[in-house]
């Protein structure tokens, strides 16, 4: 039901959006190089090309410098950069999917990935990077999350950046208490408990309990069990015995070691509340770096990769990763494969990934200076890179997978927090509306 209302909506978007096609191109400054069903062409390689940055605004001024620099490289090609905020990155493509007016280039998250993919809007671009010179320069492990997410093996995306699960800890509170750093779950437990002082409205950790919980959940959930598969075959890990164990110790820290509005913050409210002083440890991605050093000072914190099994062994979900795609529809694949090729460059990436506060692609650029200064980065990046670590693939290519890990599922992760369903109710509930979702996106495969 949801697959066919998903068909509906774009094509009520195909007739609704006609008359504003047009002036929506000609305001944002796009020639546009047609729609989904258009091939395109491989073109001259030089000329003009339109690139859509998914984040604008935010990562506006780093794009156009970026674009800058290839443009006093390749003089005989001009980019046209338009900037869409990310709120609306997915709508804006749909309906240039459906009336025309894509871009050569976009930024294109492996979150809204498989949908763009399915409706053909997107080049290959597996081949393109075997001839490259990037060919062996991006990590393997974000490379393997763009093809999983691309939903049939094909790279559609050349990843730029990924944020990592970051655990934040008060050092200052940690050596007061003698712990050593939480690099570990039994560590982590044990801290948690001997930070809190609920008399004192000290807590070890704070929950997420409100908006964006369930891929927090899932990463404590598959990193403590060692699992490395989302599915064993068509049926999901997700409600193993192992993980609904592992869900049961970790939503018992609630109310215990945790304050009680954990069961309605987001990760705004999560953030706001770590960095108020009084909780020991947060589990945040990269981009709340700059808030704990206003809030707290350099030297009170640190940001380390999410725990490991006690042996070291590291098992992760995947994170969302951004990067950049092909459309199939342009005119000038050649030029738009070359600015990919630049952006992603060791410079520009570094560069790139520098003014954005991520973990760089290329991993030369993922050895430089400033990475080895940022020491939350640093970590990041090793852990990502890490020939040890094992991600498990998240299945961003499911068509409802936004639905199911959001509105259908943050209240029931509420009712766990409250008691008022269990772990193994919740984890068998998931699993069953992601088998059905499995079968049915594998019945479409056909």
């Amino acid at each position: 039901m949801k697959i066919s209302y998903r068909r509906s909506r774009r094509a009520a978007l195909a007739v609704a959006v006609g008359s504003a096609l047009a002036l929506t191109a000609t305001a944002c400054g796009d020639d546009g190089s047609g729609a989904a069903g258009d091939k395109g062409t491989e073109g001259s390689g030089k000329g003009q090309i339109t690139f859509w940055d998914n984040n604008g605004g935010v990562r506006t001024d780093i794009w156009k410098q970026v674009i800058a620099d290839f443009e006093k490289k390749y003089p005989d090609i001009k980019v046209d950069y338009v900037g869409i905020p990310a709120a609306s990155a997915q709508s804006k493509y749909d309906t240039a999917i459906q009336g025309g007016g894509l871009p050569d280039v976009g930024g294109v998250g492996t979150a809204m990935l498989a949908e763009v993919a399915a409706q053909g809007a997107l080049e290959p671009l597996d081949s393109r990077l075997e001839k490259s010179p990037l060919g062996g320069k991006l990590s393997q492990n974000l490379l393997d999350s763009s093809k999983a997410a691309g939903g049939d093996g094909k790279l559609y995306q050349i990843p730029t950046s990924a944020n990592n699960g970051t655990l934040w800890y008060r050092t200052d509170l940690f050596k007061k208490a003698g712990l050593d750093a939480p690099t570990t779950w039994s560590k982590f437990y044990e801290a948690a408990d001997k930070l809190t002082n609920r008399s004192k409205n000290a807590f070890g950790f704070t929950i997420r309990g409100g908006k964006g919980s369930i891929a927090p959940a899932l990463d404590a959930m598959y990193s403590q069990t060692g699992i490395t598969s989302f599915w064993n075959g068509d049926k999901t890990t997700v409600n193993d015995p192992k993980n609904v164990a592992a869900l049961e110790k970790y939503v018992a820290l609630y109310k215990k070691d945790t304050p009680t509005a954990d069961v309605n913050n987001d990760f705004t409210k999560m953030v706001a509340q770590w960095d108020s002083g009084t909780i020991g440890m947060l589990s945040h991605n990269l981009g709340s770096y700059q808030d704990h050093v206003k809030a707290l000072g350099p030297d009170k914190f640190r940001g380390i990769p999410n725990p490991t099994l006690d042996d070291g062994t590291r098992v992760q979900v995947s994170n969302p990763v951004d990067g950049l795609s092909v459309f199939k529809s342009s005119k000038n694949k050649a030029a738009a494969w070359k600015f990919i090729e630049f952006a992603v460059s060791h410079e520009e990436n570094s560069k790139f990934n520098e003014s954005a506060g991520q973990v760089p692609a290329n991993v030369d650029a993922a050895k430089d200076a400033w990475i080895q200064k940022a020491e939350p980065t640093k970590l990041a990046a090793e852990a990502l890179n890490g020939s040890g670590t094992k991600i498990v693939q998240l299945p961003y290519y499911l068509p409802d997978w936004n639905t199911i890990s959001k509105a259908d599922n943050e209240p029931n992760f509420q009712k766990v927090l409250l008691g008022k369903m269990t772990a193994r109710q919740f984890l068998d509930t998931l699993a069953d509306q992601l088998n059905k979702a499995q079968a049915e996106w594998k019945k479409q495969q056909r």
